[in-house]
């Protein structure tokens, strides 16, 4: 039961974390805006870190880079394949696949999964499309690339809950610590060099910008000004995202159940249900009855791994 309340939590969270995202990025870059709330979520973490404590061993070090780097790489490749393809099909793919992913890891590994779990994962996968639904109007076609790199993208995304999956129970927030600094030094590195490509560059949505129903539509944003509304739209975003992480984290490690992996995988893929929430209650956006459905299989698929 506590695996399902920290796995849904982190994904709540997150999805709360990409709403404000969605927001900043209607004033500035996607993926400066991505790159800034990485930075920023490395302070809560280093106080984290102070005040429970944590260890900086060589594993820590070891699967926390690896974390910053596949979750790094997730988003950039995310930023790619939305930029080529429809959004109402490689969102929902990549969210897919990073439930997925860990999923079969576990399964490879000799996780052995009860009927009822089987049903509540299959159910959480399908909400995920569901949720993650909306009409594109962009007229963005379909192509193998665009398939192939949200896919590979998905599997960046996974590759984060897979790496905290193996990380010591006594480490703390290190490997978060370590994680969130790799992705904010790729992240910005990604920004600098979209900025300097000036508006004729790449389109940069970010993944907070573009799961279906947030704030920010995709598309190339200008340099915009950075007001005081922004900047604190940015730090709420950076906060909420670090303790997301945590929140999957600690999920991880909240059993000794070798079928916690592949629960918590599958309810982080629902963080689109904060995004489109919120997207409901502030910019007062209507939830399709596709997604409406969406979140009763997901809050169904929610009770039955509770019970599994």
């Amino acid at each position: 039961m506590l695996t399902v309340v920290l796995g849904l939590s982190g994904a709540l969270v997150y999805g709360f974390a990409d709403f404000l995202g969605g927001l900043a990025s209607r004033r500035v870059r996607a993926v400066t805006v991505a790159a800034v709330a990485a930075a920023v979520g490395i302070v809560p973490l280093l106080v984290g870190f102070v005040v429970v404590g944590g260890a900086f061993g060589a594993e820590s070090l070891l699967w926390g880079a690896v974390a910053g780097v596949s979750g790094g790489v997730g988003v950039l490749l995310l930023y790619r394949a939305l930029a080529i393809g429809p959004m109402s099909v490689l969102s929902p793919l990549t969210a897919v696949f990073a439930a997925s992913v860990p999923v079969l890891v576990a399964v490879l590994r000799g996780t052995a999964l009860s009927g009822i779990a089987v049903v509540a994962l299959a159910v959480a996968v399908l909400a995920v499309v569901l949720v993650a639904s909306v009409r594109d109007t962009s007229g963005a076609r379909v192509t193998a690339a665009g398939l192939v790199t949200a896919a590979v993208a998905g599997c960046g995304f996974g590759g984060i809950v897979l790496a905290y999956d193996v990380t010591p129970s006594d480490s703390g927030v290190a490997p978060l610590v370590v994680s969130r600094v790799l992705q904010a030094v790729l992240l910005g590195t990604a920004a600098i060099v979209v900025t300097r490509r000036g508006p004729g560059g790449a389109a940069d949505p970010a993944r907070s910008a573009d799961v279906p129903g947030s704030a920010a539509p995709p598309g190339i944003r200008g340099g915009g000004r950075w007001s005081a509304r922004v900047v604190w739209t940015v730090v709420a975003c950076g906060v909420l995202d670090a303790a997301a992480n945590v929140f999957i984290q600690a999920g991880l490690h909240s059993s000794e159940d070798p079928a916690t992996l592949p629960v918590v995988s599958v309810l982080n893929a629902l963080y689109p249900i904060g995004t489109v929430v919120l997207a409901g209650i502030v910019l007062r956006e209507r939830l399709t009855a596709v997604q409406w459905t969406g979140i009763v299989l997901a809050f169904g698929a929610s009770v039955g791994l509770a019970l599994a």
